[in-house]
């Protein structure tokens, strides 16, 4: 790889964003976290009006300008009810797996310095019928126990309808290569994507690159849109976890593994409740093929229903974007407890500065360049 990608600077910010809470529209501490990085790299970065933290490196205008995006918010819930005894009920923030839920620890996100833990309560074993011990709990069935003995206790320690709750934040180290822990996705492709600008910055032959650390994505893919919609960029590359099919559960899925290098998406379709997705342009394609090929960097393919990206609204903007998803190999995603491969974050951190540095005046966006 020509670019030096640091795997201790991934490394050191995907476990450091790991740990801090951002829900779905509270995003702040996480986006101060890495306004601080950029400002550290001397790039000068905004906020617009619903929380997208975005940079523009002024490149050859004569070029295709890039988006860059990558997602600071986090599923998980918001207060919905407070009992009488101090019990908390919960609706649901973005696709949380209910089956995962028993005796999960949470994180009640009242302020910095004030946050309340707690725990999501899951029925004695003891007192279990037979009926119920394979049931998986809908979430409004559920409960979170925060050690309040009253709603009028609760109350004063700050929490209220609304109050946003995620899974207790938790980073740890898997051997030397796998991170395993709370939003992998997306703060994984947030370390990649700084590292990924830290050189870009210094690269002198480019476009102009506009590069989004976006909001909401969990809660309705559409928090990138004011974002493109202002800065009209040609190409969107947006910047996520892709499925690993590389367990028993999912070996029918495709063939993407850990460890095995970063991974273009050649086609997602959600599926559920909206009939949308994304069909990579395919001259993004063959710019990655090519980069990878020169890089010598793994690059796999996936294709898969059952979820969406940015793209599949982001493309829609204006006359149409150009776009293309890359993503990191992820085990058991939405739980608690993803899993990913440092060597996959460093791969998809070079191959993006190198295809970012690639995109020339010979470059062509004409589908009629690339015969299906």
């Amino acid at each position: 790889m020509t670019t030096h990608i640091s795997s201790e600077r991934i490394l050191e910010n995907t476990l450091d964003l790991m740990m801090i809470p951002g829900l779905c529209g509270y995003e702040g501490r996480v986006r101060k976290r890495i306004r601080t990085g950029l400002d550290e790299l001397g790039i000068a970065s905004r906020a617009d009006m619903l929380g997208n933290l975005i940079a523009t490196l002024e490149g050859d205008s004569g070029l295709p300008s890039v988006m860059l995006i990558a997602h600071m918010d986090q599923l998980g819930f918001v207060v919905r009810k407070i009992e009488d005894d101090g019990l908390i009920r919960l609706e649901r923030v973005g696709g949380v797996p209910e089956r995962a839920l028993a005796s999960q620890p949470v994180l009640i996100c009242i302020g910095e310095g004030r946050d309340r833990e707690g725990v999501i309560a899951n029925k004695s074993h003891h007192a279990t019928a037979p009926d119920e011990k394979y049931r998986v709990i809908p979430y409004q069935e559920v409960h979170v126990d925060a050690g309040f003995a009253s709603r009028s206790e609760a109350i004063e320690a700050g929490v209220d309808i609304g109050t946003p709750v995620v899974y207790k934040p938790h980073a740890v180290q898997l051997g030397e290569r796998r991170i395993a822990g709370t939003s992998v996705d997306d703060r994984a492709a947030c370390a990649v994507l700084l590292e990924a600008v830290r050189h870009l910055n210094e690269t002198r032959t480019r476009p102009t690159v506009h590069v989004v650390f976006s909001v909401q994505e969990e809660f309705n893919l559409r928090g990138a849109l004011p974002a493109a919609q202002a800065l009209k960029p040609s190409i969107c590359i947006q910047l996520d976890l892709v499925l690993a099919t590389d367990t028993p559960d999912m070996a029918t899925r495709g063939d993407v593994a850990l460890g095995e290098g970063p991974a273009m998406s050649m086609y997602s379709f959600h599926g559920r409740g909206t009939l949308n997705g994304a069909i990579p342009h395919p001259a993004l394609v063959s710019l990655f093929q090519r980069a990878a090929s020169a890089e010598d960097i793994a690059l796999q393919r996936s294709a898969h229903t059952g979820a969406l990206t940015e793209t599949s609204y982001v493309q829609l903007v204006g006359e149409g974007v150009a776009v293309i998803d890359l993503g990191f190999p992820c085990r058991y995603t939405h739980s608690a407890m993803e899993i990913c491969d440092l060597d996959d974050l460093c791969g998809l951190a070079g191959l993006l500065v190198s295809v970012v540095g690639a995109i020339d005046g010979d470059f062509s966006l004409d589908r009629d360049d690339y015969p299906s």
